[in-house]
């Protein structure tokens, strides 16, 4: 992972933050010799740990550890992810200081005239992530055989869409800016959304062991930069600034890429500290989410992923209760000891 930053690859840097979490969480819980729905927990814990620092949001952390990880909503899993998600946060504050991941300013919805172009950014957006994960599973299964084939193919990729937009190269939180500054035109912004949209999932299809929610955040960044730029241009005086297009593009592309939208709405409200933004940011993220998952058929980036590993995936409620559920607190210990020359009356 630190290779593939230095190399300027087309990935996120909380992807191997969150494998680290996960998997160091899990490591504990099985030196303490912990039963697996404990160590379930132990995992959403190091995750939402993970998400908590790299972005200095504590509650998005919480919320996506238990939206795609525990996949349940419980007191008992909910206390030790908040726990470690403060702790994550603290520690992130103490080493790095109280900043934010992206400048983000003060934003709102000027009238109900943007109501429109929220519908038209969640449709929008929605089809970008759809397009994003099919993208990833047409290239996976197509990816050459042996590893180093399929790093040399993401490099060349990366490299070649570089040439026309640098902008693309590494995780690309500068460019994320200046569009919330609204300095990038239209024509760039274009330009590095589809770039982007390709050698992200590029990336992700090859194995680059990276992450992806910084690509999703980057790509409906420049969806929405677009979006905020035609608004302006067709209604001046009615339309919101760019950077309130920006910010709730950020929050759409990752709630429908990972199906995650509560995650993605507390991603968003952390990220510009405005609670103003809440309501336009849910229709723009359902709008989205909905897009993506039934007009275009499509499944979480993870749950593809998970297929095309060959790995199950069970979620229904039966699952979920066996999940959560140790073999020890069911099972029975009220034994009796039979004699080995026992006959068959003292047996039944």
């Amino acid at each position: 992972a630190m290779l593939a930053f230095w190399s300027g690859q087309s990935v996120g840097r909380e992807g191997p933050a969150i494998h680290l979490g996960a998997a160091a969480s899990s490591g504990i819980g099985a030196l303490l010799h912990l039963p697996d729905n404990s160590i379930r927990v132990l995992v959403g814990c190091g995750a939402a740990a993970a998400i908590a620092a790299s972005f200095n949001t504590p509650i998005a952390g919480v919320i996506f550890s238990m939206e795609v990880i525990i996949l349940e909503y419980t007191i008992s899993g909910f206390v030790p992810v908040i726990l470690a998600a403060t702790t994550a946060t603290l520690i992130n504050q103490v080493v790095y200081g109280n900043v934010p991941a992206f400048v983000v300013p003060p934003v709102s919805m000027n009238s109900f005239f943007d109501l429109p172009f929220l519908l038209f950014e969640g449709v929008a957006i929605g089809m970008l992530a759809a397009c994003f994960i099919f993208l990833v599973r047409f290239l996976s299964a197509r990816a050459p055989s042996r590893l180093w084939q399929r790093y040399l193919l993401a490099g060349a990729v990366t490299g070649t869409a570089a040439l026309a937009a640098p902008e693309v190269l590494g995780i690309g939180y500068d460019t994320v800016d200046q569009a919330l500054a609204g300095s990038l035109s239209l024509v760039l912004l274009l330009l590095i959304c589809a770039l982007k949209l390709v050698t992200s999932a590029t990336s992700v299809a090859m194995g680059i062991p990276a992450g992806l929610i910084g690509p999703t955040l980057f790509i409906g960044a420049a969806a929405g930069g677009l979006i905020g730029v035609l608004g302006e241009a067709i209604a001046p005086d009615h339309a919101s600034s760019a950077a309130f297009y920006v910010a709730l593009g950020m929050g759409a592309m990752m709630g429908a890429v990972l199906q995650a939208p509560l995650g993605a709405l507390m991603a968003v409200m952390e990220l510009t500290h405005n609670a103003n933004i809440i309501l336009p940011a849910m229709l723009v993220i359902v709008t989205a989410n909905l897009t993506a998952s039934h007009l275009f058929r499509q499944r979480s980036i993870f749950l593809n992923q998970m297929d095309m590993l060959g790995l199950s995936y069970e979620a229904n409620p039966v699952s979920q209760v066996l999940d959560r559920t140790s073999v020890a607190s069911v099972m029975t210990q009220r034994f009796f000891l039979a004699s080995v020359l026992s006959d068959r009356a003292e047996l039944v």
